[in-house]
């Protein structure tokens, strides 16, 4: 159940989301839950933060409930459910427009690190409260 501090944008499928099914891709959904967890970021994030800080996935766990076909509008929601040391555990939910039908549960370990480095980086009291 989406948090008071999600995010929520729809997106609209297109042909080039569409797999041999004639349904919206698996790698497809991965890369709406990427999108939407950037989107989130950088909406929160100051300029400041995106410039020295940085996000890598370390597990996705992607539950596949219902498919979306060809005009389908979908509402994907996300928000972090927890955020400790280096991980955060974002959720993201994505429900068809029209019936509500629920189409994706997933959820995502991302790791916070220094762009330059690359090494993880704890995140700070100031992170964590832009999105807990």
């Amino acid at each position: 159940m989406p948090k008071t501090n999600s995010y929520t944008h729809t997106v609209k499928v297109a042909t080039g989301h569409l797999d041999d099914m004639h349904h919206v891709n698996n790698v497809v959904y991965l890369q709406w839950i990427q999108e939407i967890a950037e989107a989130h970021w950088r909406l929160k994030a100051s300029k400041e933060d995106v410039e020295n800080h940085a996000w890598v996935v370390s597990r996705h766990e992607i539950d596949y409930k219902r498919p979306a076909f060809l005009e389908d509008e979908i509402i994907i929601t996300t928000w972090v459910e927890k955020a400790e040391g280096v991980i955060t555990l974002r959720k993201t939910e994505m429900h068809h427009k029209d019936t509500g039908v629920q189409l994706i549960q997933a959820q995502t370990k991302w790791c916070l690190v220094d762009p330059n480095t690359l090494r993880p980086k704890r995140l700070t009291e100031a992170l964590r409260k832009l999105f807990l």
